[in-house]
């Protein structure tokens, strides 16, 4: 399903994110920007994918951490993918806005990103969908926004950084303890702490891992600031 190439402005970008703590990271960046978080919940991201396509921006973007599916990319890894794969459907994401966010950069990772409905916790179901699919990464917001895209007849595009990598299982805990805000539901985690502390070395590392993803990805936006084609986007 590909999306025409840009033929006008892109000064008023809608942006997609996850959670709270990515949409004041992407607010540095893009002050202008229309921002939304979908809480990394199903109806948060299919609620305000539409809000996004549907309040006068000219372009829509995904930003924020993605899980890793290809074995071969070490948490930190940009990915700015040439497709989305959701439900069956195939999108193409938008040439231009993909050489806009630096996806031609070196280091940066193309090729696709699969959507998942849920929290993917355990290093073998990545493995096995890394196999059924061959997509490097996976995040639960960019199909709905790339379905809202072709709905409404806009380019989009995908920038996304990898925090837990393919080898590594997440505690069962990650799963349930996000409110629908983003922030932390602190009863459900202290309880499921309790009951099983073995998952504190768990939570430890996604938080390292997630810390250093968001730096990642901060560091290569602001290297991108000084590209005309990027300040499209950011003036």
């Amino acid at each position: 399903m590909a999306l025409a190439a840009v033929p006008f402005s892109l000064s008023r970008p809608g942006i997609l994110v996850g959670l709270k703590a990515e949409a004041g990271l992407i607010r540095s960046v893009f002050p202008h920007a229309a921002i939304a978080a979908s809480g990394a919940t199903r109806t948060g991201a299919q609620r305000e994918a539409a809000r996004l396509a549907a309040c006068g921006v000219n372009c829509l973007l995904s930003f924020g951490l993605a899980a890793g599916l290809d074995p071969s990319l070490p948490a930190g890894t940009i990915v700015v993918p040439a497709t989305v794969k959701g439900w069956q459907s195939t999108w193409t994401c938008d040439a231009t806005l993909r050489h806009i966010l630096g996806g031609e950069q070196p280091g940066t990772i193309g090729g696709a990103l699969l959507h998942s409905d849920d929290v993917v916790l355990d290093a073998a179901h990545k493995a096995e969908l890394f196999a059924a699919s061959h997509c490097a990464a996976l995040d639960m917001e960019s199909a709905f926004l790339a379905r809202a895209a072709e709905e409404a007849g806009l380019p989009f595009a995908v920038l996304r950084v990898i925090c837990d990598p393919a080898s590594r299982s997440l505690p069962p805990v990650a799963a349930s303890v996000l409110s629908p805000d983003g922030g932390l539901q602190v009863g459900t985690l202290l309880r499921s702490l309790l009951r099983h502390p073995g998952q504190i070395g768990g939570l430890i590392r996604l938080g390292q891992d997630a810390g250093m993803a968001r730096k990642a990805m901060l560091n290569f936006l602001r290297a991108q600031k000084d590209r005309p084609a990027f300040q499209r986007l950011a003036a």
